[in-house]
């Protein structure tokens, strides 16, 4: 191996280990690896900064800037609470029909915005009929995850993946592309979380008050326990040990368990402005419309959507600043530069060649059901953003080496990395429905897990025949 490739290969190892011991923020763990790369020679200044300019980047940016818009205007508030007081006069059945809306808005929308205004409603609702909410916010945070798949702007991952499959010399992909497929995965894993998931979870408000009772109760009895634990230790020791076992007890759990609390995503309910809910919408339509018909790219038609809501008036500069999101730019730039050593050091074709070696007699379906098994699996790990930097280089080299169109595989790629649900702490709106629905661990394994095999099967079966080999 040379020296770019080991550089490259313990900067990625690196990269891996720490964002999967979660103590450091992942944005921070990116572009310290993207640093070590430049510093070390492995990629270049202007690789560097292609990647920071890259389509991807640059349509998020514009997209979080008009779906910030709409949030103030207080137009996604004001959908939301119509559709669910219209939903409580009909029943639980009416709050899945509100469920299916906010999965529509995730095709178009950040879905963190969507579930942080639409959980308390839901919540609220469903006591208010004596259903446990419990049925309804761990669904609402995944459906709102697979509308996420109808549109190429509906994830970050979606457009992450087909910038890096532009780098690669692969033609784009339109806004609508991937929207047949991204039907079909969340039609399925819908229709098993209303019939089968769902039904796993609280059953009435009754039963959630014992439950949160019999935890209590629990918790007491544990925190009684590590008093007296505590009491002998210092009958025995007389002396103050150093607090290290306080400081580790304060950093156990996840580092994202803060989130749980609606307030600190900043997205409150807003008051309706018409004026500016109707620029905002106005805006969007003509951005996605232009993208859709081919008129301009996503990115050239985002930030001229984002700088014309400014030029209006609908949203202030500052406004605009705040709602760029830019932990999550950065995050995508410093992976995407991680991305660009592996590819230019040939790291990617080295990996992929094996796994070429190990699939080769199998086939091309085998092919895409086992990586898209591979970047399920990654994705309960690392970001989304992280897997599909790494996995989206060998989905086309493994394409190639079998002959076939590689667009199959970058669709996998795009479905897989963004439908994992086995983990509550796997997406922001996941944490927010955990901490508000009194979630265990296992009730997210118990529902999540059959949820991915479930959409696993649907997009095999989907995959091969809007996107044949």
């Amino acid at each position: 191996m040379t020296f770019d490739q080991i550089a490259a290969l313990l900067v990625l190892v690196t990269v891996v280990g720490v964002l999967i011991h979660g103590r450091v923020r992942a944005d921070v763990v990116a572009l310290a690896g993207a640093a070590a790369l430049l510093l070390l020679g492995v990629v270049r200044p202007v690789e560097v900064q292609a990647a920071f300019a890259s389509p991807a980047v640059i349509a998020l940016a514009g997209l979080f800037v008009i779906a910030y818009a709409i949030e103030l205007s207080g137009l996604l508030g004001l959908m939301i609470r119509q559709a669910t007081a219209l939903a409580s006069r009909v029943g639980a059945i009416g709050i899945w029909a509100v469920l299916g809306m906010c999965g529509v808005l995730g095709g178009f929308l950040n879905n963190t915005p969507v579930v942080v205004l639409a959980a308390p409603v839901i919540r609220d609702v469903a006591t208010s009929l004596k259903l446990s909410p419990k049925r309804f916010l761990m669904p609402l945070s995944h459906i709102s995850v697979l509308g996420g798949l109808l549109t190429l702007i509906g994830t970050s991952t979606n457009l992450l993946v087909n910038d890096m499959a532009r780098n690669a010399g692969q033609p784009v992909f339109s806004l609508f592309e991937i929207t047949p497929v991204g039907l079909c995965i969340a039609a399925a894993g819908g229709l098993w979380l209303y019939f089968v998931g769902a039904r796993q979870l609280g059953r009435s408000v009754a039963a959630d008050e014992a439950e949160q009772a019999r935890q209590a109760e629990m918790e007491e009895n544990r925190r009684k326990e590590a008093a007296e634990a505590a009491a002998r230790r210092r009958r025995i020791l007389p002396f103050n040990l150093p607090k290290l076992g306080e400081a580790r007890t304060n950093d156990d759990g996840s580092g994202d368990a803060h989130l749980g609390d609606v307030a600190l995503f900043g997205a409150a309910d807003r008051p309706f402005d018409l004026r500016r809910s109707l620029i905002a919408l106005g805006v969007f339509l003509v951005v996605v419309t232009a993208a859709g018909l081919g008129l301009a790219p996503i990115a050239a038609a985002a930030f001229a959507g984002a700088v014309a809501l400014i030029l209006l008036k609908v949203i202030t500069p500052e406004e605009a600043y705040a709602g760029l999101r830019p932990e999550i730019l950065l995050l995508i730039a410093g992976m995407v530069v991680v991305g660009i050593a592996i590819e230019v050091t040939g790291l990617a074709a080295t990996g992929a060649g094996v796994l070429i070696e190990v699939l080769r007699p199998f086939g091309p379906l085998v092919g895409l059901f086992i990586l898209y098994g591979v970047t399920l699996f990654a994705t309960e790990l690392l970001s989304n953003a992280t897997v599909a930097v790494l996995i989206t280089p060998i989905a086309v080299a493994l394409a190639e080496s079998f002959g076939v169109d590689p667009r199959p595989f970058l669709v996998g790629v795009m479905m897989a990395a963004s439908a994992a649900f086995a983990t509550p702490f796997g997406y922001q709106t996941n944490v927010l429905v955990y901490q508000m629905g009194n979630y265990s661990y296992m009730d997210f394994v118990r529902v999540g897990l059959p949820l991915n095999l479930v959409t696993w099967v649907a997009a095999m079966v989907a995959i091969p025949i809007f996107f044949p080999f």
